[in-house]
């Protein structure tokens, strides 16, 4: 990642759903949420340590679930694809979403390894306003892993 001193816009972002999405998803997705990965730590102290404190010892890591909303459109494959887990088809992908510049240009990515649908979550309809229906799509990943250009 080139040295900046503003931070980049997290407005200008893409997201691909790996290989069993033939084509890019129509529609592109206006929020990303829950790129998080944590440490799991276990304390531990021996029992003949001159010092009374314990030990912090890295065990397991977890990844959060990861959010993806978009206007609804015609498009089904984001049902389609949690349907098809329900049905027994685990369809684990490599999902990336990368952050872009100004310019356009590949910041940096983030790599679902891993994912699959675990909640599809169609739009509140309501007859007054104008806002536009939203569905969302929440992702299990088993690891996520970080890139920079």
């Amino acid at each position: 990642m080139a040295t900046r001193n503003d931070p980049y816009g997290r407005f200008n972002f893409l997201v691909d759903l790996g290989p069993g999405d033939a084509d890019t998803v129509g529609g592109g997705f206006s929020e990303v949420s829950g790129l998080e990965t944590e440490v799991v730590y276990a304390e531990y102290r021996n029992g003949n340590d001159r010092e009374s404190h314990v030990r912090k010892i890295p065990t397991l890591h977890k990844t959060g679930d990861v959010t993806l909303k978009r206007g609804l459109i015609g498009d089904t494959r984001l049902f389609a694809w949690l349907d098809a887990t329900r049905q027994g088809a685990f369809d684990r992908r490599t999902v990336t979403i990368t952050l872009l510049d100004e310019a356009r240009n590949v910041v940096c990515r983030w790599v679902l390894l891993g994912a699959q649908p675990r909640k599809w979550s169609g739009p509140a309809l309501s007859a007054k306003g104008k806002d536009v229906a939203i569905e969302e799509l929440v992702l299990v990943a088993e690891q996520i892993d970080f890139e920079s250009s």
